[in-house]
């Protein structure tokens, strides 16, 4: 569950010995690195993505955004101006293992073109990096850490960010990929990363005994759509989502009806939306629940597939996390301050 102590100082300390040292898995490094001209544009596709490569980048590049705030990755289709940006960026990161599926045909074109373009969940294992099981130069990719999908042989789900210790692998990945980019700078990508991962550190560690108070029999996370897994397994919780992986899928009556059924035998008292999806099925649920006798409440908007507004502390990583934990906390029976781990949520994403 939580991150020991012991393992920060040791992550910190592989990083700062500098990213060039690992072997990276995809691009290699461009001839013209010794005469880089800065800043340069690295391109994103979405908000948590987006904000991580801003903390690893630093002052080097100009990170710009695709996919903004509400808005579903699932569903979301590229414009031409999205991929007249793509083509001008020096370097493209997207979130991969097919959350961006509309995106596909653009992202790959931008590949092929020879620029360098990383999908940063597929690349979490790849890379030696934060684990010494992979840095054995044979490893392409450990799989270990992904959830892999019942439905779908061989596809994993793509919401890696919902586990913080996830997100530190996507960090490690990006400071090997911009390494590789950018091999003059290594030894300040891993300063950067090494600096930010002590935060998520201490975000892990909140959210881990933030949920811990929540009565075992309560810890149960019923949301719009599949998620929270990466949450669930790293927490401790239940999870259950009315649509699947992809919000793509439709949750039929039957699917409803069932989860209406495990509500009342569990006796769950609250249930969640998410700020990307409709939230007509989880009120269908409180609904049905009404119908048979059990008031259900609406525990609160959860961050799903996109973070909050740009300028924000929910339009953060960090914030998006803490926002979620502190949320689910308190409408499951938990206990956890109203404002967050430093007090700076704002509260304004009310149901």
């Amino acid at each position: 569950m939580g991150i020991q102590q012991n393992f920060s100082i040791i992550l910190a300390g592989v990083l700062m010995v500098g990213v060039s040292l690992f072997i990276g898995c995809s691009k290699p490094a461009p001839e013209q690195a010794d005469i880089m001209t800065y800043p340069y544009t690295i391109m994103t596709t979405t908000g948590m993505v987006n904000d991580i490569v801003k903390q690893v980048a630093g002052d080097k590049a100009v990170v710009k955004n695709i996919i903004g705030e509400g808005i579903d990755p699932h569903l979301y289709k590229p414009t031409r101006n999205d991929i007249v940006a793509l083509q001008k960026g020096d370097v493209v990161f997207y979130s991969g293992l097919m959350l961006e599926g509309k995106m596909a045909d653009a992202l790959a074109k931008v590949a092929t073109s020879g620029k360098p373009v990383y999908a940063v969940t597929e690349r979490i294992s790849c890379c030696p990096g934060i684990s010494p099981t992979l840095r054995r130069l044979d490893v392409v990719r450990d799989e270990s850490f992904l959830l892999s999908l019942e439905d779908f042989a061989g596809q994993f789900d793509p919401h890696v960010w919902m586990d913080v210790q996830g997100w530190m692998r996507a960090v490690d990945a990006i400071a090997v990929a911009l390494s590789e980019f950018d091999p003059a700078s290594d030894s300040i990508y891993a300063q950067n990363a090494a600096a930010y991962l002590a935060t998520l550190v201490e975000l892990d560690d909140y959210i881990d005994k933030s949920v811990e108070t929540v009565p075992s029999e309560s810890r149960v996370l019923i949301t719009a759509h599949d998620a929270f897994n990466y949450f669930g397994r790293a927490y401790g919780v239940e999870v259950k989502g009315i649509q699947g992986i992809s919000t793509e899928s439709e949750a039929g009556l039957k699917k409803i009806n069932e989860l209406v059924d495990f509500i009342v035998d569990r006796k769950v008292k609250a249930v969640f939306v998410e700020s990307s999806v409709s939230s007509k099925n989880v009120t269908a649920l409180v609904e049905g629940a009404a119908k048979r006798g059990m008031e259900v409440k609406i525990g609160g908007v959860l961050f799903s597939d996109a973070m909050g507004a740009p300028g924000t502390y929910e339009g953060t990583y960090m914030g998006m996390l803490d926002h979620n934990a502190t949320t689910i906390t308190r409408g499951l029976g938990g206990d956890a301050p109203e404002k967050g781990l430093h007090g700076k949520l704002s509260g304004i994403l009310q149901h």
